[in-house]
């Protein structure tokens, strides 16, 4: 089973930086890939940054390519997403997911979320 558990958000002006952690257990033996969504009122939730850790894959989203990055600490079960030169429209909540086949742009397989945390921009 994949337990994910996000921390890190907040609030920052823009042009300031964050960086999201996903205390993420299990994920790289139940999954095949582990991202971040963010979704705001209103929209569907949208993927932004996905990680295969079998092979180091990364893909963005080309809204944040160039400012956020996707990483992993595999001793510590952690993925995190450093987020720079942030914009008001980054505002959203942000959640880690994983799944069993794809992450990106939207997950296929099993799906796994955590339960979220918000990220607010002010200009």
């Amino acid at each position: 089973q994949v337990r994910l558990v996000e921390s890190g958000g907040g609030s920052v002006q823009a042009g300031g930086s964050l960086r999201l952690s996903c205390a993420a257990s299990g994920y790289t033996y139940f999954s095949n890939c582990i991202g971040w969504f963010r979704q705001v009122p209103g929209k569907e939730r949208e993927g932004i940054a996905t990680l295969y850790p079998g092979t180091g894959s990364t893909y963005y989203d080309t809204s944040v390519k160039g400012r956020f990055t996707i990483s992993q600490d595999s001793a510590q079960n952690t993925v995190y997403l450093q987020m720079n030169s942030l914009l008001p429209e980054d505002t959203a909540m942000y959640f880690c997911a994983a799944a069993s086949l794809g992450c990106f742009p939207v997950l296929t397989g099993t799906e796994y979320w955590g339960q979220g945390t918000q990220v607010t921009v002010s200009s």
